[in-house]
């Protein structure tokens, strides 16, 4: 029975362990895509140290605003390991988001792979999340200088309130933490979820969920 206790608590300790970026063995480890000469960590390929420069742990335009004529209002300047090539095995990113006057909105989304942490530089934002069931709403309006917390995988938003242009900037716990965009994953993807699991789903008639995936589907 205590040999049993222990492989639990072992497996419970290594279940945890891989729920986040894993901690780097070495001071970095610069990604490359091409991988000859090069070692396989945490997804990408690694340049060796003695060759990395300044520009692999650097990015430059961040303050330059991004174009918020969109559908929803907002634009997200993501700088990942995808842009950031020394963030590999670090753990960490770094976002824009701006949004339009008058209700630019980033929509109700998750990060599945990281906790996000705003801090609102211009505008007014209303911000939230929704807990897991049983679903609580916890908001909070936001002004500059004000920050806030989305736990990881939790479904948030931002919407500015404002009659000005508004920016905020997140840090994220994971070198890549992905994006869910609600809306669209439930009405745009390919190949679109049959209607009928949908309007039974949201309560809603079938013709109305047609409509939406048509919308999504065009505006992906």
């Amino acid at each position: 029975m205590k040999a049993f206790h222990f492989l639990a608590l072992l497996a419970l300790a290594f279940s945890l362990a891989s729920a986040y970026d894993p901690s780097p063995l070495q001071d970095f480890c610069v990604a490359i895509p091409e991988p000859k000469n090069a070692v396989f960590v945490n997804g990408k390929f690694c340049k060796n140290p003695n060759l990395t420069v300044a520009n692999d742990f650097s990015f430059s335009g961040l303050n330059i605003p991004a174009n918020t004529q969109n559908r929803v209002g907002s634009n997200v300047t993501l700088l990942n390991v995808d842009r950031i090539p020394g963030l590999n095995t670090l753990g960490i990113s770094l976002a824009r988001i701006d949004y339009a006057p008058n209700g630019g909105l980033n929509p109700p989304h998750t990060h599945p792979r990281a906790t996000e942490i705003l801090v609102v530089v211009e505008g007014t934002l209303y911000v939230g999340f929704v807990t897991s069931n049983p679903n609580r709403f916890i908001s909070k309006v936001l002004y500059p200088g004000d920050v806030f917390v989305f736990p990881i995988g939790l479904i948030h938003f931002q919407f500015n309130i404002a009659k000005t242009h508004a920016v905020a900037f997140a840090g994220l716990s994971s070198q890549n933490p992905g994006v869910i965009t609600i809306a669209n994953a439930i009405f745009g993807p390919n190949p679109p979820i049959n209607p009928d699991v949908l309007a039974k789903a949201f309560q809603l008639d079938q013709n109305v969920v047609e409509n939406l995936q048509n919308l999504f589907k065009n505006n992906a």
